[in-house]
């Protein structure tokens, strides 16, 4: 089956030598013995991005916060309102977010379900900044 080429992707040949990783298992990345929410962190697997993987309760979500890199936001299940900076918007199951390094932002679940969120952080180590402590 032929593959598809699109002019954003860049097609090289795999330098092989590297120590295959393992699969992680995901009940190890939970936030806590009651958590629904896992942490990646790329460093301790050998990866250069990190995620959570967030599935937060109607009126759920993390406070204001930034990183010194670029987070990107996909949402698998839900509808969350999203604040970047000083904008504010609805994002729904299927869509997509980035947030720009350096700018304050959060989201809360506003559905009447869970929400269901992929947070792709650009960076192999979390590094985040909160408004509020706690």
């Amino acid at each position: 089956m032929p593959s598809a080429t699109y002019s954003t992707e860049i097609t090289l040949a795999p330098t092989g030598g590297a120590e295959l990783p393992e699969v992680v298992d995901g009940d190890s990345l939970l936030l806590g013995p009651t958590s629904r929410t896992r942490r990646f962190v790329g460093a301790e697997h050998g990866a250069g991005v990190s995620y959570f993987s967030v599935d937060n309760e109607p009126g759920e979500g993390p406070g204001l916060h930034w990183h010194p890199y670029t987070e990107t936001w996909v949402l698998i299940e839900g509808t969350a309102r999203i604040r970047i900076g000083e904008r504010s918007f609805v994002a729904n199951a299927g869509d997509t977010a980035t947030v720009p390094a350096g700018v304050w932002h959060g989201f809360t679940n506003i559905g009447e379900g869970r929400l269901k969120v992929i947070c792709i952080h650009a960076s192999a180590v979390i590094i985040q900044t909160w408004a509020e402590e706690g």
